[in-house]
């Protein structure tokens, strides 16, 4: 019955034929378009942060073969290119990001640290330059501080480095790299204190832990600090501090870490085996 009247009215508007056709496929398409793009955008923003860094970046680099026009695929090959550590690659990819007319400050950003970490300073500070002033972000101050550094602007580094710590709930790493700044100008107890700040953020990172021993041991403590550590990272950061002693000219303190290093280790430790060994046969230098 309901088919009837359907049909009914179908006949008795056939001057107006197109209120009972079905939609027109092209705005079916734009539906669907719609749904593909936020589909898409979903998968990109997975491939960028969850999924394995070589992973991504086939997908990205396919995806832009086939959409050479699209930027915000060659902006996911650059990143997924720097995940992957792979920053020779992504410089390339960025540099043709920065040259096209859809360039953002986020992508200067990520340009400068793939450049950074091929060692090219100078274009790295080129393109922060072009970035606006009030563009203030935690990456931002990170990587100026770090051109700063190599730049020897120790007051410029130290004003980035704080920002940059300031702008963040997660400052260990930027602690850290401000705390290995300091050891190399051999200001080792602001060094050993921004070490300890890191350790407070995020206990698990052994670098700074290894660093900090560092810093201690340039002013002659050859005492572990009291930071959270498993027995395999006590024995590491006792060999530290022993080859640290031995570079001093602490021999003796030298070795005597080195055999607790050996004693503290769960499992065999070969490189204290080695240090002890070659001290013992005179060999270290």
């Amino acid at each position: 019955m309901r088919y009837a009247v359907f049909a009914t009215l179908c006949v008795a508007g056939a001057m107006t034929l197109a209120g009972c056709e079905a939609p027109p496929k092209v705005d079916a398409d734009r539906a669907l378009e719609g749904i593909n793009v936020i589909d898409e955008s979903n998968l990109n923003d997975i491939m960028l942060t969850a999924a394995d860094p070589n992973e991504a970046v086939t997908y990205f680099k396919e995806a832009s073969r086939e959409q050479p026009d699209r930027i915000d695929l060659k902006r996911g090959l650059a990143k997924s290119l720097t995940r992957a550590k792979r920053p020779t690659e992504a410089v390339v990819v960025w540099a043709e990001v920065a040259a096209s007319g859809a360039v953002t400050a986020d992508d200067r950003i990520g340009y400068a640290g793939a450049l950074i970490r091929t060692g090219d300073w100078d274009r790295a500070e080129a393109e922060l330059d072009r970035i606006p002033p009030t563009y203030e972000t935690y990456d931002r101050y990170r990587l100026e501080a770090m051109v700063a550094d190599s730049n020897r602007e120790w007051e410029r580094a130290d004003s980035y480095y704080e920002t940059a710590a300031g702008l963040t709930t997660r400052p260990a790493g930027v602690l850290n790299n401000w705390g290995y700044s300091k050891l190399t100008r051999e200001d080792f107890a602001a060094a050993e204190d921004l070490f300890a700040r890191a350790i407070t953020y995020d206990s698990g990172l052994f670098t700074a832990k290894n660093n900090l021993v560092l810093a201690r041991a340039a002013q002659g403590n050859y005492t572990l600090p009291i930071v959270p550590m498993t027995q395999p990272e006590k024995a590491q950061l006792l060999h530290t501090l022993a080859l640290s002693a031995i570079r001093r000219g602490d021999v003796d303190t030298g070795r005597r870490l080195l055999r607790d290093a050996l004693d503290t280790h769960p499992q065999h430790f070969e490189a204290a085996a080695r240090s002890l060994e070659a001290l013992d046969a005179g060999r270290y230098n």
